[in-house]
């Protein structure tokens, strides 16, 4: 199984005038910097927690069925299921009927119960399921726990630019960032 962004976010959960705001920052010079950090948080709380702060489209692919009727969607909180491909030994495409599954976006992890499974032709990456995940559109939309985790991992990492750029993030996180992840980690299986 793979899983991976297809469309990413259209803005970021918090925008750098709130940034600037938290750090007592009353000019520009700073906001290319700025929005490098935020985007750089935003992708480490997602991670952390397998969450999709934004709306986003998802693919995962997989060789075969999983044991039993149900597949799990590891990111959340799953929006729509968009599609399920299913491609035969010469790569055609056939798409699954949506009155064949059902997605329980509630579960965490989201889950999808198929009642009919057709056996993908091609050995790799023969079944394809697009999904859309993510809170809404807007930076409003997301919880504002993780929107303050976002902040604090900005304002930390602000602090500690003379020795790392953006892209090298995270060197460290600060304390009380568990704190407000936690309750949105993904559970271990």
């Amino acid at each position: 199984m793979t899983l991976f962004r297809t469309v990413g976010p259209l803005v970021e959960p918090v925008t750098p005038a709130e940034a600037k705001a938290h750090l007592r920052i009353g000019h520009a010079s700073e906001d290319a910097l700025l929005e490098g950090l935020i985007r750089a948080a935003r992708e480490e709380v997602e991670k952390t927690t397998g969450q999709a702060l934004i709306d986003q489209s998802w693919r995962l692919t997989m060789d075969d069925w999983p044991q039993g009727a149900t597949v799990f969607l590891n990111r959340t909180p799953v929006r729509e299921v968009i599609s399920v491909t299913v491609f035969d030994d010469d790569g055609a495409a056939s798409l699954v009927d949506p009155a064949s599954y059902q997605l329980d976006s509630h579960a965490c992890p989201a889950r999808l119960a198929f009642a009919e499974r057709p056996l993908p032709g091609r050995r790799l990456n023969g079944i394809e399921i697009d999904f859309r995940a993510g809170y809404g559109e807007a930076g409003t939309d997301v919880p504002d726990l993780l929107r303050r985790a976002i902040v604090l991992l900005v304002a930390h990492w602000f602090e500690f630019r003379a020795s790392f750029d953006a892209k090298d993030q995270p060197v460290s996180l600060p304390v009380g960032y568990q704190r407000l992840v936690n309750r949105y980690r993904k559970p271990r299986l």
